[in-house]
């Protein structure tokens, strides 16, 4: 599905309690492409990070997610999200966490590819402690292990370095590079530093 997935947005708008946080927003990215999201802080960018993960309804307008030969996909089930504000199980361990992970999409649990994963994000050796005991880095890890569980043809990184050390930022910056060849990155940051080259972007500034 990854090499034929597109993204698309269109005249999207955004009210909390008659205030419009953003209007008219558009954009089309392919797989193989970034879409870059900026914008002051208040401007939603973590509002549109979540419509287009499907975890939020726009007021208006609508996103599409394309899995080729025009079939439509589901984002909710088919993107990886990774922000700060999304909470962990904090009683479960890691390998709890993905496991309910894998339940939530309806596919089945593969706990050799969970540790592979909770390894390379630098976290072998703890994949059985739970969640509370971790840093606030060490949960950001738990996320990006999270959230490329399934392969998401759409990985969608809000704020992707927060609360990470070198070594972190280090792994962020390589899966965003690795997500790029195989599918669509949703980057939504201010710091230019932590954004993959993009070939899309929409600032919210300009949509108020």
């Amino acid at each position: 599905m990854s090499g034929r997935v597109r993204l698309d947005g269109r005249e999207l708008r955004r009210e909390f309690d008659r205030r419009t946080v953003f209007r008219d927003v558009a954009f089309s990215v392919a797989a193989g492409e970034t879409l870059l999201v900026t914008g002051r802080n208040g401007s939603g960018k973590s509002t549109l990070v979540r419509i287009i993960c499907g975890v939020l309804t726009p007021s208006a307008g609508s996103v599409a997610l394309e899995s080729g030969a025009g079939r439509a996909a589901d984002p909710h089930m088919y993107a990886g999200l990774v922000a700060p504000y999304l909470q962990m199980f904090e009683e479960f361990s890691p390998m709890e966490n993905l496991g309910l992970g894998a339940g939530l999409r309806g596919m089945p649990f593969d706990a050799r590819r969970a540790a592979g994963l909770l390894e390379r994000v630098g976290l072998s050796g703890r994949l059985h402690d739970p969640v509370r005991t971790f840093s606030s880095g060490m949960k950001q890890r738990v996320k990006y292990a999270f959230a490329l569980l399934h392969d998401p043809p759409l990985l969608v990184l809000d704020e992707p370095t927060a609360n990470l050390d070198e070594e972190g930022i280090a792994l962020a910056r390589s899966v965003m590079a690795e997500q790029r060849q195989r599918g669509i990155l949703v980057v939504a940051t201010n710091d230019l530093a932590d954004a993959a080259a993009y070939e899309r972007s929409v600032d919210l500034d300009a949509s108020r």
